[in-house]
């Protein structure tokens, strides 16, 4: 669990730039298109689409590609970000 008061949104960006430098990247709370859905809280901070553009990407499968990125946002993962939709391609 995470002790950074931040929001989920800015956490999940400072740690994917530092972990693959990407010459884009976008977080998207998506988080009141799921209300009342699996996962769902007040609040919101649980549902989220990232699109990230990396040289980090180069060579990597798709499923590399999204290993990648869940192991750089695991503490969010498991702090409460309920679902991570990924759009990761090489730079």
């Amino acid at each position: 669990m995470t002790s950074d008061a931040r929001p989920a949104k800015d956490r999940i960006a400072e740690k994917l730039t530092a972990a693959f430098h990407p010459v884009s990247l976008e977080v998207i709370d998506e988080s009141d298109r799921h209300h009342g859905h699996a996962g769902w809280r007040e609040g919101g901070e649980t549902h989220f689409r990232v699109k990230i553009v990396s040289g980090a990407f180069a060579g990597k499968t798709r499923i590399e590609r999204h290993r990648m990125v869940n192991e750089a946002l695991a503490d969010e993962l498991a702090a409460g970000v309920h679902a991570l939709a990924i759009h990761a391609d090489s730079a």
